[in-house]
């Protein structure tokens, strides 16, 4: 920022209006004498820029520059210089938390007159959280049980024995093709069901032996222990699934109960960052965006619609996590912080460290904010 004295209360000059979707336009006018200061910063700045037979770029002499460029590109250079100081006083000045890109427009600019021209820019938006601690409690009283049931064990357990059947019945099938190629008779139990026709298998019993045929070499000693492991993986796989299920019903219903105008900025932030995660994935599994699109018959303009509802949630919920720590004051353990970014930048050695660090913190609030609502 400058430190150069103003010619003029910023503040003063300019009008806000409140516009939907959490947007702001400030309307006024820069004093050319403002916009005179930015001359010298302009022409170093084109003087860069511009070739001359003779000079060495940046070392064309003033007169030469000015005419070379034209008086009104020079002051269409000056009046941006001025307009971007401007917007940062104008931030401060108005105490506006501004997300992304403002919109600038040039409504006047003459020479030797205030330079015209209207900001639009999309802000945080301000809205009052509903009493989320009462919405907490009645959904932690709502918690269901992480136990697994006898029922789904026992269909955990036929869906494996199915799979079994169907890989040995492929097997057979293989065998079976090899032996007809070399002059054999086909063997009864070659004869299976139709193709594809599961409901058809004959499970096998689960005996010890069958339980050391199972998962991983030496992974189960017999029925007991394969049962046991079993379980074991269920209930982690079930307590997991559940604690995720809980704190999706408690953050759904508090963004029910909370109106935000959200700004369209926040919407494709979300919507960007989804593109990015898919391109990740399709990456890891060797595929290109353009063919995935293909084959799923859609556009890259159908997927945004269909995950606007989802972005929308997703952008809300942040902005109702940093308002909850906000008012119950919580922040990341500064150790666990310091610890997770130092673990991140040595994976990720050309990473943004500020960028990180913000990232990290975010991600360590948002737990510590969901660890206080599951304590209702």
């Amino acid at each position: 920022m400058h430190d150069h004295t103003h010619t003029f209360d910023v503040k003063a000059a300019f009008t806000l209006e409140t516009l939907p979707r959490s947007q702001v336009k400030l309307t006024g006018e820069i004093p050319f004498a403002e916009v005179e200061m930015e001359r010298k910063g302009a022409l170093k700045t084109l003087g860069e820029q511009v070739s001359i037979d003779g000079f060495r770029k940046g070392h064309v002499p003033e007169a030469m520059l000015v005419k070379h460029i034209g008086e009104m590109a020079l002051l269409g250079e000056m009046a941006e210089r001025a307009v971007t100081h401007i917007y940062h006083h104008l931030l401060h000045d108005f105490a506006l938390d501004a997300v992304g890109q403002p919109k600038i427009e040039l409504t006047k600019l003459a020479p030797g007159n205030p330079v015209g021209l209207s900001i639009t820019v999309a802000i945080l938006p301000t809205f009052t959280l509903p009493d989320y601690h009462s919405i907490a409690k009645v959904k932690n009283g709502e918690k269901k049980d992480a136990a697994v049931t006898e029922e789904e064990f026992a269909k955990q357990v036929e869906d494996i024995l199915r799979r079994k059947a169907a890989w040995d019945r492929l097997q057979a099938k293989a065998a079976a093709k090899e032996s007809a190629e070399a002059g054999d008779l086909p063997t009864p139990e070659t004869v299976e069901a139709p193709e594809g026709d599961e409901t058809k298998l004959l499970l096998p019993e689960l005996s010890d032996e069958l339980a050391r045929s199972l998962g991983q070499p030496g992974q189960f000693a017999d029925v007991a222990d394969f049962k046991a492991k079993l379980r074991e993986h269920l209930t982690i796989e079930k307590t997991r699934e559940m604690a995720a299920a809980h704190r999706a019903a408690i953050t759904d219903a508090i963004i029910d109960a909370t109106v935000i105008d959200l700004p369209e900025v926040l919407i494709e932030a979300e919507i960007s960052q989804m593109f990015g995660q898919m391109e990740e994935d399709l990456t890891r599994a060797d595929l290109k965006m353009d063919d995935y699109l293909a084959h799923i018959k859609k556009t890259k303009d159908d997927l945004k619609k269909e995950w606007t509802p989802a972005a929308e949630k997703r952008a809300k919920l942040q902005l109702v996590l940093n308002e909850i720590a906000k008012k119950e004051n919580i922040s990341p353990d500064t150790n666990e912080l310091t610890e997770q970014v130092e673990g991140l930048m040595e994976r990720y050695k050309d990473a943004d460290e500020r960028r990180v660090r913000l990232y990290v913190a975010s991600v360590l609030t948002n737990e510590a904010v969901m660890k206080h609502l599951e304590q209702v």
